[in-house]
């Protein structure tokens, strides 16, 4: 029964070494799907390319129900599983400034790093200044602190908000994730034609 490390079945001395692989192949998967390109990842924004859309829907969706069928089997125990706490409105600022830095510069912070990994200038550049935006933060949090830490909510699963079980979600979550797709390649099939 996982998680492997906190059950002591790895030593937690291991947990670094598995978190530099985990990120290397991360990374790998990130750059061999494109995701170190802007234009591609932009493309969501601008509706000619809906890869990341498709890519991080089907991970999303195939993590929760490998981690629920692994629970259902015994072999993963979720008291164990980590789930970041809810401060919603630094949550909402932050998707805020996030979301207008992935808009402007076309890229989120993981392809960032993919893309200045490869040495591509844009991404290097993209690393730096969100490197000195966090270096800024850092340095003025007092000032952001009751941002920071308003609204909590501790740490609740979106089933859990909304109030239907887990397998009522499970199947809403990928009903709502087919139609995304559908409608993504309508948008996408009429953009391309207006382009030509």
């Amino acid at each position: 029964m996982g998680p492997l490390i906190p059950l002591q079945y790895i030593d937690g001395n291991w947990n670094n070494v598995i978190a530099v692989l985990v990120g290397i192949a991360f990374g790998f998967i990130l750059e061999s799907s494109g995701f170190s390109s802007s234009r591609k990842l932009a493309g969501v924004f601008y509706g000619y390319d809906f890869v990341v859309l498709k890519v991080f829907m089907t991970a999303a969706i195939t993590a929760a129900l490998g981690l629920y069928y692994f629970h259902y089997m015994g072999w993963v125990d979720m008291s164990f599983i980590f789930v970041n706490p809810t401060y919603l409105t630094s949550a909402i600022v932050g998707g805020v400034i996030m979301g207008l830095g992935f808009i402007l510069g076309g890229y989120c912070p993981g392809t960032s790093y993919c893309g200045a990994a490869i040495g591509k200038i844009d991404a290097i550049v993209y690393s730096i200044a969100m490197t000195v935006g966090i270096f800024i933060f850092s340095e003025f949090y007092p000032l952001f602190e009751g941002i920071y830490n308003s609204s909590f909510m501790g740490s609740p699963t979106v089933y859990e908000l909304i109030g239907i079980p887990v397998g009522w979600f499970m199947l809403l979550f990928i009903m709502v994730a087919l139609v995304a797709f559908f409608i993504a390649n309508v948008i996408q099939e009429r953009v391309k034609k207006v382009e030509y």
